[in-house]
């Protein structure tokens, strides 16, 4: 089976219409993740975990093991999962209706035939009632149309996070995908440490939380919405909160959501606009203006105009 593109740039996406799925495929996400995260030395703010958007789907990057290379992808073109090495081997389970249990035993069955040996944590992190993936029979969905709609929007989201981060020169991220909260992210950082994170998110060990705000952030990304918040959305906050972030101006159409702690633009307002890419570069720089000018980031230093592909940036003659 395959799923051709659809016409639509920003394809319309409401999370009641493909609850299940979105709530399945993150489960088997996490499972590929996990497997990424037990076999990679640990990156500065988890940046070893993630996965990234790839010209067929979500991919893990090349994972070093015993000298050569595996590389899992997600294909939502041809809706199955590939596992390739180095070596020149191919494995590939097909992306379709079936538990998270099975899909996990399968997953780790093609994994020994690779002679890969790995290990991960068994309980889903950030869901709500975990259950853990070889007991998972209770999600089992999977609507080919609509994760290849969710795919065709990661693709024009990724494409204006990294316009956005090119206006850096400071620390940043890349954009990359975190299974935990099933979101497209790219970060900022103000370069000076942050206080000890509280920790007490849902689902992650207070370790992994205050490694990851172990400094100054400006944060944005993209999530389809979850069963507490049933919409997809871009977000955007910053950690420590500054005084007065809350009450910048912004983006119009997007606003401070208290429960969440963090500005959101709903992306329906996106793909509606006459220009989505203006709209949604406007969110980006003005809720991170929020973050730097109330922080008191040195926006002179970190900044600078946003690349144009094949010219390389003017630098001042004191540019050293």
């Amino acid at each position: 089976m395959s799923t051709t593109a659809p016409s639509e740039p920003w394809p319309d996406l409401p999370y009641a219409d493909w609850r299940d799925s979105a709530l399945t495929l993150q489960l088997w996400t996490q499972i590929v993740g996990k497997i990424r995260l037990s076999l990679t030395p640990w990156l500065n703010h988890g940046w070893h975990v993630p996965l990234y958007v790839t010209a067929r789907g979500l991919g893990t990057s090349p994972i070093a093991t015993g000298g050569e290379i595996l590389e899992i992808e997600f294909d939502f073109i041809g809706h199955r999962l590939v596992l390739r090495t180095s070596r020149g081997e191919e494995r590939t389970l097909a992306l379709r209706p079936q538990t998270v249990a099975d899909f996990h035993d399968r997953l780790m069955s093609l994994l020994a035939e690779l002679g890969i040996d790995v290990r991960i944590s068994p309980r889903p992190n950030e869901v709500a009632d975990p259950i853990p993936f070889a007991e998972d029979r209770l999600h089992a969905a999977y609507d080919a149309e609509a994760v290849h709609r969710f795919w065709r929007t990661l693709i024009q989201v990724d494409r204006i996070f990294k316009i956005f981060r090119s206006g850096f020169l400071g620390k940043a991220s890349p954009v990359h995908f975190f299974w935990g909260g099933f979101d497209l992210a790219v970060t900022r950082f103000s370069g000076r440490p942050a206080p000890l994170h509280p920790g007490g998110l849902p689902g992650l060990p207070d370790t992994v939380t205050r490694e990851a705000y172990s400094h100054e952030v400006s944060s944005a990304g993209f999530w389809p919405g979850n069963d507490a918040f049933p919409q997809a959305a871009f977000y955007s906050y910053a950690y420590p909160e500054p005084a007065g972030f809350r009450e910048r101006p912004i983006t119009a159409g997007a606003r401070f959501d208290a429960g969440l702690g963090e500005y959101i633009l709903p992306y329906d307002s996106v793909r509606s606009a006459a220009s989505p890419d203006a709209l949604l570069l406007g969110f980006l720089s003005t809720t991170y203006a929020a973050a730097a000018d109330c922080g008191g980031w040195d926006r002179a230093e970190l900044e600078c105009p946003l690349g144009i592909a094949g010219r390389p940036r003017a630098v001042a003659s004191t540019d050293v």
